[in-house]
């Protein structure tokens, strides 16, 4: 069955127990905690207290949100971000690729950064984890070129991507990204923007019924950010996402 969850760092202000607490609420099963505030990978401590919750609540952890750089943070500190998502119950983090977009590398850059996905590849193969790349504006897995070429190249089934709608982009070259990459795509984030505004999902139920048809329904979904940045919107927005779900 797919998974349905949120993405933590919608709600940056809020503690994890009251995340989890409105997450068993709205009917989902499952968070990705981000690294940055909510799950530091150097605070175990949090990190049990996290885990503890998950299964007073029944809430699991899909996946370990890092803002770790592939190509720009040494990768010999990824070990520390796969020790932390597994106290979370996950063998599954997501990174960054690089530090700007996929035209910008030149060849030896662009060999570098290769080398080091490489390196990571083999360190989470090692340890039994996916590391999962977003296709995230800045980065070399912004354009679907970029994306499927780093697939290709590295061949690790420990490497894999993140897909989500590029709001700066036009709705065919969205579905052109999604079709091209969902067989190596492990999770999806789920929202409804258009440039730099926010809508409710329920207004894209059929524009997310059409992304999602290129997808074989393995994928986890997850809300990222609610239109208004209110908690209360939860409820409503994971309605829509079980429309676009179903």
């Amino acid at each position: 069955m797919q998974q349905l969850g949120l993405v933590s760092i919608s709600f940056r202000n809020l503690s994890p127990e009251e995340i989890i607490r409105k997450v068993k609420k709205a009917g989902l099963s499952c968070i990705e905690w981000g690294s940055d505030i909510h799950a530091p990978c150097d605070d175990n401590e949090k990190l049990k207290r996290i885990a503890s919750l998950q299964n007073q609540y029944g809430i699991s952890c899909c996946s370990y949100g890092t803002y770790f750089r592939l190509g720009v943070n040494d990768t010999e500190e990824l070990q520390k971000y796969i020790d932390a998502a597994k106290i979370l119950g996950t063998d599954v983090l997501r990174l960054w690729c690089g530090d700007k977009s996929t035209g910008e590398y030149c060849e030896d850059e662009e060999n570098r950064l290769f080398d080091e996905c490489k390196k990571a590849s083999e360190i989470a193969e090692k340890n039994g984890v996916t590391l999962c790349l977003e296709c995230h504006n800045g980065t070399y897995t912004e354009l679907k070129e970029g994306a499927i070429k780093l697939m290709k190249v590295i061949n690790s089934p420990a490497l894999r991507m993140y897909w989500q709608p590029n709001q700066f982009t036009s709705h065919d070259e969205n579905k052109r990204y999604a079709r091209l990459l969902a067989s190596f795509t492990k999770n999806i984030h789920v929202f409804n923007w258009t440039s730099t505004e926010r809508f409710p999902l329920a207004d894209a139920v059929y524009v997310w019924k059409e992304y999602l048809s290129y997808f074989n329904k393995n994928q986890t979904l997850l809300l990222e950010f609610m239109p208004d940045d209110s908690i209360y919107s939860l409820i409503t927005e994971a309605e829509s996402l079980r429309k676009i779900a179903e």
